[in-house]
């Protein structure tokens, strides 16, 4: 059985510490710091596994996202905040599974359409709904979107 998460992450902040690789030690703890946020929230009753730290990143990531388009468009005064969320989001991409290929979503949206009694613009939210239960977070929805809309009309 391969390590959890949870192990790989002590291991990579251990690694990062002796290497005194202070940005992905930093990073590492933020990680580590949602993860007990997630683990000592009031409704929390579940455990933590790797599913919670993927939800963890995941949800890091997309913040991150945002602020790197903040940054972008602050130009120059941005570019330093930009290296480092580059930095960040490199790492919780590595760290979450593989995203589908826009031509991979494209086929599985073809598919749904075809399965579809009629061919109707308001029909897109259902094809969402399909391949996010398909694909979960390896579909992006965005794109998702577009493709359905795209094929669905």
């Amino acid at each position: 059985m391969s390590e959890t998460l949870e192990a790989q992450l002590r291991s990579q902040l251990t690694a990062a510490m002796k290497a005194k690789d202070q940005r992905t030690a930093n990073l590492v703890r933020m990680i580590n710091t949602k993860i007990t946020e997630r683990r000592t929230a009031k409704d929390f009753s579940g455990q933590v596994d790797d599913k919670l730290i993927l939800e963890v990143i995941s949800a890091y990531k997309k913040q991150m996202e945002k602020a790197r388009a903040d940054f972008v468009n602050a130009g120059d005064k941005g570019k330093a905040q930009v290296e480092e969320l580059d930095f960040e989001l490199d790492w919780c991409s590595k760290m979450l599974p593989q995203q589908l290929s826009e031509a991979e979503l494209e086929a599985a949206v073809a598919e749904a359409v075809a399965a579809l009694p009629a061919k109707d613009p308001k029909m897109a939210g259902r094809i969402i709904g399909a391949i996010k239960k398909q694909f979960g977070d390896r579909a992006d929805a965005q794109l998702v979107k577009k493709l359905a809309e795209k094929a669905l009309s």
